[in-house]
């Protein structure tokens, strides 16, 4: 298995992503990335509260361009979850052509298209067709008849995060998948909880995070489930019942996964994390590697990642997921939790 990890722009003066990439290049077979003000997943690149940044393109072409000649591929994301009364215009359509085009002399090309919109994917499939076109894990397909259902528009799915610690769920789709000519990505570190009754919300409010930012907001609300339940200790164990999987568990899915997704574009050391699971293992707080990682949720207390039990991925890769009946999760984090202040 090869990771692919989310690029990150750094100031200038700043040791250059591209460097990070280097550093692990033989663990890397993809980067991930935006395009400057284009909705995604994340904040946008560019522009931050009216702000500006105009030497970010330029930046952006020539840490691209560095990525591309190491033979790393490079995956643009269109994953945005909603691209408002745009989202089946010739617009969108346009401005999507026009991208890929114009990186594709740019930079030398980009070779996956990562999207949530079937619009986009149907643009790309038509006027694109030698490009991998790939569903985007915020389109929740973890079952067989959702990639059926889409099977004429994208060539690689990222599987619902949901079923990452369900083994024999991931073979069977392995299955069909391999019958079909199709391939699996997997996102390993995630912090975001699962089944997130929350999750649309959000994605829309990042996709329309350049208006909402704008303009004078509810001061009394706090829009993420998972900060609001993280207030209340009683709460914590839901950080274990979540989706990710830690780098020295990560071998279980080899021959399931040959690329395994890592979240780094927001996250504060990228070069922590891919170091992380390109080794196998982590010494510290278990929280430090995920995006979001909610450590200053739990701060004093770090979730020591080399005092899980042994047995802890067998109990959570093969349970029924019934957390409300089951205190596994909870007696683990008594014996994981440590007080960093003594």
């Amino acid at each position: 298995m090869k990771f692919a990890v989310g690029f990150q722009l750094f100031e200038p003066g700043e040791e250059p992503f591209s460097a990070i990439v280097e550093d692990y290049r033989d663990s890397i077979s993809e980067v991930f990335f935006p395009w400057q003000d284009m909705p995604t997943g994340r904040s946008p690149l560019a522009t931050q509260n009216g702000y500006t940044d105009w030497t970010a393109q330029q930046r952006t072409e020539e840490e691209l361009r560095r990525i591309k000649q190491m033979g790393i591929k490079l995956d643009l994301l269109f994953n945005g979850n909603c691209y408002g009364g745009y989202a089946l215009s010739e617009k969108l359509a346009n401005q999507v052509i026009s991208i890929i085009a114009y990186l594709d002399e740019a930079v030398g090309g980009v070779d996956i298209i990562t999207t949530t919109s079937l619009a986009i994917a149907h643009t790309i499939r038509k006027y694109f067709p030698q490009k991998e076109i790939r569903a985007s894990v915020n389109m929740k397909i973890g079952t067989v008849k959702g990639m059926e259902y889409l099977s004429d528009l994208f060539d690689s799915f990222h599987v619902q995060r949901d079923y990452n610690r369900n083994l024999e769920h991931l073979k069977m789709l392995k299955e069909w998948a391999d019958q079909h000519g199709k391939k699996l990505v997997m996102l390993a570190n995630s912090g975001c909880f699962a089944h997130c009754s929350g999750q649309s919300f959000h994605d829309n409010l990042v996709a329309h995070e350049h208006e909402i930012c704008t303009i004078k907001n509810l001061d009394d609300f706090n829009p993420y489930v998972c900060w609001r339940n993280l207030k209340n200790r009683d709460n914590w164990p839901m950080l274990l019942q979540n989706t990710w999987v830690r780098p020295e568990d990560l071998h279980h899915y080899e021959g399931i996964f040959d690329t395994v997704k890592l979240a780094t574009r927001m996250h504060a050391l990228p070069g922590m994390v891919i170091g992380a699971y390109a080794r196998g293992y982590h010494l510290g707080n278990t929280l430090d590697l995920f995006e979001p990682g909610f450590g200053r949720a739990l701060a004093p207390y770090i979730i020591n990642n080399s005092a899980f039990p042994k047995d802890w991925f067998e109990r959570t890769s093969s349970c029924n997921k019934m957390c409300h009946q089951c205190t596994y999760c909870k007696s683990v984090l008594e014996q994981v939790l440590l007080n960093t202040e003594g």
